[in-house]
């Protein structure tokens, strides 16, 4: 055998036993009569030791060992001199009596420590390297055991995981398809599932009645640190359920999650409904471990003369408790960050209220005291608060200061990733409308059920945008983690719902009728919800990147750079799949 233990095993209950090890060398140390090897595998590192006096051939071998070379060793379990209390071995060496090179190693591009000096594109470029440094490791470790946590809450409570398929039909709602060319059917596409949501449904019509499965799917959409072209959902479906059923069962799981991972215990989740959330937060997916919750302040502030307010839909803005010491550069730094492209105000109006209970404020010249001071009441600040106030379009000037209340969050110490506070948000709008192409598109996707009591403005376009979905969002700390709804399961319903969508009966009997066929042989009310799991092991592992608990991720621009793809393909593979690749005119 290669190994009788690993390398994180031993200690001083081993003393006199003569072991085998294998592994990677982590380090050398010279040091004349004595030469010391680390000796790393995925369970830790034992420290190997080379008397010259002993045996001057193996230590002389010994030497020659470079970074990463594959060894096996045996020898005997010995008492350490010199200790080290950080490691689970470091009790212990290993006085080696023979050494083997499996296989030697060039030198790595960078240190295999765990602070590296090697940048994120060398890593990902040697991305099986990185993998041997413990925080890569440790994160995959923590992935694969939420996934197992997963799998056995979820069987414990009769769901039944079941494959669907990843050759599928293109359906133009959602993101963009990627796309997949059949060679046996000329001119026709697969597609690579955006999400398993027909099939799931139609696991329902078939009374598999609690579905789940740890699925990959694939979207191709702008990617962002916390977005991939191809991630992980754990996508789960329920039969016989109304909303409160499904909150329920995932609150559980979540908890359980919580409480085996990170030893946290949460009593009931909040709930929020949408419009609360972006009147309150601008942001359907609220960060609530602090308050600056937004103030309206529409009442108390036009009618000055200051014709930005006068004229502006909503004049809205948030107290930063003990800021009014801000300085001048702080305060035009803030004004700077919510005049960024990605933000997009125009500006920034600061009211100071300062410890002696005077205002000073950018806008003195329009508001007095007693003006400042009705601002200052309707937040509820007091002497030493920085209360800070944007202006414009309602939905606009909401998304723009949620980003103005995330960044004095930071700044101010206020999200902490060691705390965590989850919530539910539910009631979103069932549509959204597009301006540019002048029609409604599904908020979430088009089999999203109406709440039952807004059913009857269906029938009324005027209202189309008053329509609440029975649609709900679990929300970890100003991340989505994952969302669903109740699903149409009426025909006629499902009908009314893609002509809202624009469908003709001839498009939506195109691409979805193998799903309305279905639903005339009984389809029962059912319901789902699927979490995003890379991103909720990155939130577990206190990460912003889900790039770090994905073993081989994508860049920024969607190319795994470590095997070069995508890459052409040759011309004879493109013939035979009869397509025709011609250079772009610009």
């Amino acid at each position: 055998m290669y190994r009788t233990n690993t390398c994180g095993e031993l200690n001083l209950s081993n003393k006199g036993q003569q072991v085998t090890l294998a592994g990677w060398v982590q380090r050398s140390r010279d040091l004349g009569g004595m030469t010391f090897v680390d000796l790393r595998d995925r369970y830790g590192i034992t420290q190997l030791a080379f008397n010259m006096e002993n045996n001057a051939p193996l230590c002389e071998q010994a030497r020659k060992l470079g970074r990463e070379y594959v060894i096996q060793v045996t020898g005997t379990v010995i008492e350490r001199s010199s200790k080290n209390t950080k490691i689970p071995t470091g009790e212990i060496e290993i006085e080696v009596t023979e050494l083997k090179v499996l296989n030697a190693a060039k030198t790595p591009p960078f240190t295999i420590e765990d602070n590296s000096d090697g940048g994120d594109d060398l890593r990902m470029k040697y991305r099986y390297l990185d993998i041997r440094r413990n925080p890569v490791r440790k994160n995959l470790e923590l992935r694969s055991r939420m996934a197992m946590l997963v799998r056995n809450y979820l069987s414990n409570q009769n769901f039944l995981e079941v494959e669907t398929p990843f050759l599928i039909k293109s359906t133009p709602e959602g993101a963009r398809d990627f796309v997949v060319p059949s060679r046996m059917n000329p001119g026709e596409f697969y597609a690579l599932p955006q999400s398993p949501q027909q099939y799931k449904q139609l696991l329902m019509v078939a009374g598999i009645d609690r579905y789940f499965q740890i699925v990959r799917c694939f979207r191709d959409e702008d990617l962002r640190a916390d977005r991939q072209p191809e991630f992980t959902q754990i996508d789960c479906e329920m039969s016989f359920v109304e909303q409160e059923d499904v909150l329920n069962m995932f609150e559980g799981m979540t908890n359980h999650l919580f409480k085996e991972v990170l030893g946290l215990e949460f009593d009931k989740f909040p709930r929020m409904t949408w419009h609360d959330a972006m009147r309150l937060y601008g942001s359907d997916k609220p960060d609530i471990r602090f308050g600056m919750q937004f103030v309206e302040l529409n009442d108390v502030v036009k009618g000055h003369g200051f014709g930005l307010f006068d004229g502006a839909e909503l004049v809205v803005g948030i107290n930063a408790e003990g800021c009014a010491e801000y300085t001048r550069k702080q305060i035009d730094a803030l004004t700077d960050f919510v005049k960024r492209p990605q933000v997009g105000a125009g500006g920034m109006v600061y009211v100071k209220y300062n410890a002696d209970g005077t205002f000073k404020s950018s806008v003195d010249k329009f508001y007095d005291a007693e003006a400042l001071k009705a601002i200052a009441d309707k937040f509820g600040a007091k002497p030493g608060d920085l209360m800070l106030i944007l202006c414009g379009p309602a939905m606009k000037t909401r998304t723009q200061l949620n980003a103005l209340r995330l960044e004095m969050g930071n700044q101010l110490g206020l999200r902490n990733p060691d705390v965590f506070a989850p919530l539910w948000v539910v009631d979103f709008p069932l549509l959204e409308w597009d301006d540019e192409t002048q029609r409604f598109y599904a908020m979430h996707h088009p089999f999203t059920a109406p709440k039952p009591e807004d059913e009857a403005l269906i029938d009324d376009p005027s209202r189309w945008g008053e329509i609440r979905a029975n649609a709900y969002d679990i929300v970890l700390n100003g991340t989505e983690l994952g969302g669903g709804s109740i699903r149409i399961h009426d025909r006629n319903i499902q009908n009314k719902m893609f002509h809202m969508l624009g469908f003709t009966d001839e498009q939506a009997a195109s691409q979805f009728g193998f799903l309305m066929d279905a639903f005339t042989y009984g389809a029962p009310p059912h319901a789902g919800l699927a979490y995003g799991f890379d991103r909720l092991c990155s939130l577990f592992g206190k990460a912003d990147n889900i790039r770090d608990f994905i073993a081989f991720p994508k860049n920024n621009a969607g190319r795994d750079v470590m095997s070069g793809s995508p890459s052409p393909i040759s011309d004879a593979q493109l013939d035979e799949l009869m397509i025709d690749v011609r250079p772009i005119e610009k």
